[in-house]
């Protein structure tokens, strides 16, 4: 794997198969590349498949199989993953402790507006798509 990231492309990681595709929605929608993981295993396997890495993970905690916790210790032990920045996307009671825990670089808690997630995520991808006042894309 390529050390560089795909300044464009996001993984979310969530169990709940409808927030796992809303979020792809909406990143698509905004023009960003969007894969979508189901557990922390699954993300690993899809991270360990590309040729590069994403620009950033977005990581729900509370999940079977693999969760968001055991996920995050995998990817920090493993030096090719390890850079690829993590933003947590939880409903839990103490979601920013959480995330401060497993040293997330962002948090967002559910449920969040769609322009917070496009601001998080555009912090940590470099080709950042936006809309400009009449609506049309501008990159």
């Amino acid at each position: 794997m390529n050390q560089q990231n795909d300044s464009n492309q996001v993984l979310v990681v969530d169990d709940d198969l409808h927030i796992r595709y809303a979020l792809v929605d909406a990143l698509e929608d905004e023009g960003y590349r969007a894969l979508a993981a189901s557990n922390g295993a699954e993300a690993l396997q899809v991270l360990r498949e590309l040729p590069e890495p994403p620009a950033v993970i977005l990581l729900d905690l509370m999940m079977p199989v693999m969760d968001g916790w055991q996920f995050r210790a995998q990817q920090q032990r493993d030096p090719l993953l390890s850079k690829i920045p993590v933003v947590v996307v939880s409903a839990i009671g103490n979601g920013m402790g959480e995330a401060f825990q497993v040293s997330a670089s962002a948090y967002l808690k559910k449920p969040f507006l769609i322009q917070d997630l496009v601001a998080t995520v555009g912090r940590f991808c470099s080709n950042q798509v936006s809309v400009n006042l009449s609506g049309a894309r501008t990159e």
